[in-house]
């Protein structure tokens, strides 16, 4: 669900459909929605304690400052593109951070399913697939109801990546 909820706010940002840009995203969410929870599965739980202590930390303060630039981004320049210096979540450095902000808590999913003997790669490749087509619906879902909001898509962006990062804050308490 985190995926699909930046997937919809970055399909807002677009100023067409970009298919491309569509499939490299939901490419980097399914693939390390799939990767992650084989880490924990292969971490062991020395490792996978120490991480969930303060995983939830990382992908809230990643999140939070993405959200912030997005929101004061969306003051400085008029026009919704990722073609200037503004932050573009289809570029690669981006899409690496919120691949790996969305994906942290899989860690410990992995180390579950060594615990209770999931079957791995099935699970994992399902993971993945499912990853994949959600953020390729989220991303058809943000482009198209992008006109309801007009130029304001950015801002709202912004305060999903913020809420999203409250949210696993929140879910840690």
């Amino acid at each position: 669900m985190d995926c699909f909820a930046v997937s919809i706010s970055s399909g807002g940002t677009m100023k067409f459909l970009n298919i491309p840009n569509m499939i490299k995203m939901a490419f980097m969410f399914g693939f390390f929605q799939g990767i992650m929870p084989l880490i924990g599965y292969f971490a062991g739980v020395k490792t996978i304690r120490y991480i969930e202590r303060f995983d939830h930390w990382i992908a809230f303060l990643i999140l939070f400052i993405l959200g912030i630039k997005m929101i004061y981004e969306s003051y400085k320049l008029d026009e919704l593109n990722c073609d200037t210096n503004r932050t573009c979540p289809f570029g690669f450095k981006t899409l690496i951070i919120l691949s790996v902000a969305t994906s942290i808590d899989a860690l410990s999913i992995g180390f579950t399913f060594s615990i209770i003997k999931t079957p791995l790669i099935i699970s994992v490749t399902l993971i993945a697939l499912i990853s994949f087509l959600m953020s390729i619906i989220g991303i058809n879902i943000g482009y198209k109801g992008k006109h309801f909001f007009e130029n304001k898509i950015e801002k709202i962006a912004g305060f999903i990546l913020i809420l999203l990062g409250l949210k696993i804050i929140v879910s840690h308490i």
